[in-house]
């Protein structure tokens, strides 16, 4: 089976090292998995809830597909885009929007953020909170669901989003799917290493923290200004230094193989002097970022090869989305309104005669079908899932399989049904 992966980078701002090893550098690595399918966009209606300098994002927009391709992004082997030029995305938002409980969003821990600042600084607790920001786990959710991702790289700060995700593609399957799963429930990957890269000033690397290390601006005299300027604690050369509670390791590390952290970390505890320990921080990232910046300058200088990559990669995300999205406008009723004839009694009575699959979810959190006949005699009954993909999956085989899927899978007859019994509902769905 084909395993999509997902991620996307807000454009607010310069590309920095938080960027590149907690999404871009991870996202590469897995796109160049077997079996693997990738979506990579620019968030650029994500940047609308952040920003409202037009110049900023036009320019993020163009430094971040940059440093995509410089990185060595193969759009040969992935869909590489912009949000913006899926218009599916908006619609699905709605759509999920619909479905969306408003104490899910509530709990939300960017809106949190701000309205405990609000209630902090005295102000009305939704003072200058806009729509966007309060949803903004909505689009989120329709980014990754729009293309029914199964692995979203991500820093542990956005757990929370997928977790969203996966409640709301849960609701909308339960309400929606008629026994089967129109959303896959997406999974966060993490790299426990860089999931939350610290800047300069030890909280998390973030262009509204102004506390970020770039990536290319700058050059290497950038990089190495940016880094003498983290956060150290006072003690002097020769004496030991604790590698656990600096940030300047934790950065080092993110770049670093195991005999080169073994390495520092030794030589902090030796009396190494924190001058000493960033410049070999500078020269092990040049090792692995210098070797990129011409290609970046060349794409920067020519943004219309990235415009063309773009457009390319939009219509490729578009073959996925747009078919996906009137299978979704269908499943809630948005149909095409066609003629059709009025049914015979016979026909009524034979559609009412049929047997149904029917899948729920009990007290204890588990899933199930049963196969009841038109009379409500249940004549399947299954086990337990953990999920209710699994259920639908052997409801799916079982309509399609018929009797032959029977013996395989986890059900039992119900009480005086026959194995004929079965076979006839089966059989009768099928015709």
């Amino acid at each position: 089976m084909t395993h999509r992966v997902l991620t996307g980078i807000t454009t607010t701002g310069t590309p920095h090292l938080g960027n590149y090893v907690g999404a871009i550098r991870p996202a590469i690595a897995a796109s160049r998995e077997p079996g693997v399918e990738s979506f990579f966009f620019l968030a650029d209606y994500h940047a609308l809830i952040k920003c409202d300098e037009p110049a900023r994002i036009e320019r993020s927009r163009l430094e971040i597909a940059a440093t995509w391709l410089a990185a060595g992004l193969d759009t040969s082997r992935v869909t590489f885009y912009r949000q913006s030029d899926i218009v599916e995305i908006p619609e699905l938002t709605w759509l999920l929007t619909c479905v969306a409980s408003k104490g899910l969003m509530n709990r939300a821990h960017a809106y949190k953020a701000a309205a405990d600042a609000n209630l902090a600084a005295g102000e009305d607790v939704d003072a200058g909170i806009t729509m966007g920001l309060f949803s903004y786990p909505i689009l989120m959710a329709a980014d990754i669901l729009m293309f029914n991702a199964h692995r979203v790289p991500v820093g542990r700060d956005q757990v929370q989003h997928i977790e969203m995700a996966r409640d709301l593609a849960q609701r909308f399957n339960h309400l929606f799917g008629a026994g089967t799963d129109l959303f896959v429930l997406p999974e966060a990957a993490i790299d426990e290493r860089v999931a939350m890269l610290p800047g300069l000033d030890g909280r998390k690397m973030s262009k509204s923290y102004d506390n970020t290390v770039p990536l290319f601006e700058g050059g290497a005299k950038g990089l190495r200004d940016a880094l003498a300027r983290v956060v150290t604690d006072s003690r002097a050369p020769g004496e030991p230094k604790d590698p656990d509670g600096s940030h300047l390791v934790a950065i080092y590390e993110a770049f670093a193989d195991d005999a080169e952290r073994a390495a520092l970390r030794a030589s902090l505890q030796a009396g190494m002097a924190w001058g000493d320990a960033k410049a070999n921080v500078v020269e092990r990232i040049e090792r692995d970022i210098g070797p990129l910046r011409e290609r970046y300058a060349d794409l920067i200088a020519h943004p219309e090869r990235i415009e063309e990559t773009l457009l390319e990669g939009a219509r490729k995300a578009r073959a996925v989305a747009a078919p996906f999205l009137a299978e979704l406008r269908a499943a809630v009723g948005l149909r095409r309104m066609v003629a059709v004839s009025a049914p015979t009694a016979a026909a009524t009575k034979v559609k009412a005669a049929l047997p149904t699959f029917k899948q729920y979810r009990e007290a204890d959190g588990k899933f199930y079908f049963k196969l009841a006949a038109a009379d409500g005699r249940v004549l399947l009954q299954s086990a337990a899932f953990e999920s209710g993909r699994d259920a639908g999956q052997w409801v799916a085989r079982l309509k399609s399989d018929g009797a032959a899927a029977v013996p395989d899978a986890p059900v039992a007859h119900g009480d005086g049904v026959s194995a004929q019994d079965v076979a006839d509902a089966l059989a009768a769905l099928a015709a």
